[in-house]
């Protein structure tokens, strides 16, 4: 009898974790991934400040899954899941089938049907995010120092950061002290500490998953850094050049998001059993109903 055949789409903590748990069962797993590296997401933050480099939170899947011998990976960009069919299809034309499918895809940053906006507010979930993050974030102090217009030099130096969940509050909290401490000295014609590091928060309070007491550690801390946090602050509009939160404008250059995550697109497989944010519906054992 030839052994099932199982297909894990994505290699995140999820597809990784997944693939060692089956290292002695009687199937053969495939685990396909557009990227051919494994990455620490909690410590992007640090690679999108300068912190830490790309290397130091990336290491390549093959070598992580190296001992797991019935294990194939797979570099490659998945097109369509086709569960009538057993199959999955790569945008290669390469067809997987399979017996069992782990979906591991991961998440997008969310912009609430303003898409558009992503050119302006880039995210924080992938190595290359971090790295375009981080030359936004570096650049601004530059453009800054070139600056002779004293109007657009303060524009230059207002970061927003939208979003006070995890993501959000690092981000602010590391470049509020980069800005007043690690740059400080490096500059002739700006003080990197004049720079104005604005989180906007939508709701009552910063990281709302989190016990409410906590909530109101990370206010103060960040606030100790010098940090502008704005609650019950919902962002109407991103434009090149400004945030807007209604009639209310403020004036920047550098925008980041972190105000949500949305499920894969790949998830559109499973009609009927996904949410508005594309998040699939599961059961108790993590299963697609049918």
């Amino acid at each position: 009898m030839s052994r099932k055949q199982v297909v894990i789409v994505g290699g995140g903590f999820a597809g990784i974790a997944a693939a060692k748990a089956l290292r002695r069962a009687p199937v053969d797993v495939t685990l396909v991934d557009r990227s051919n590296h494994f990455v620490f997401q909690p410590l992007l933050y640090q690679v999108a400040t300068g912190a830490l480099a790309p290397s130091d939170i990336a290491v390549p899947i093959r070598w992580v899954l190296r001992s797991v011998k019935n294990v194939t990976v797979l570099l490659g960009a998945v097109a369509e899941i086709r569960p009538d069919e057993s199959e999955v299809r790569l945008a290669d034309g390469t067809t997987l089938p399979y017996d069992y499918l782990i979906v591991a895809a991961g998440s997008r940053h969310a912009y609430f049907g303003h898409d558009a906006w992503e050119p302006m507010a880039p995210g924080l979930k992938t190595l290359e995010d971090a790295i375009e993050v981080r030359s936004r974030f570096l650049s601004a102090f530059e453009r800054a120092e070139g600056c002779a217009d004293e109007a657009a030099r303060a524009e230059l130096l207002t970061i927003v950061i939208v979003g006070g969940g995890p993501t959000g509050v690092e981000l602010a909290g590391i470049m509020g002290s980069i800005a007043r401490k690690a740059l400080r000295g490096d500059f002739r014609r700006i003080d990197p500490a004049r720079a104005r590091i604005v989180l906007l928060e939508g709701g009552p309070r910063l990281v709302p998953g989190f016990r409410e007491h906590l909530s109101e550690h990370a206010l103060r801390d960040l606030r100790a850094l010098g940090v502008e946090v704005r609650l019950n602050s919902a962002v109407t509009q991103v434009t090149e050049d400004a945030v807007f939160l209604g009639e209310e404008r403020i004036s920047t250059r550098t925008v980041f998001w972190a105000a949500g995550n949305r499920g894969s697109s790949l998830s559109s497989a499973f009609a009927g059993h996904v949410d508005r944010a594309g998040h699939v519906l599961v059961q108790p054992d993590l299963s697609v109903p049918g």
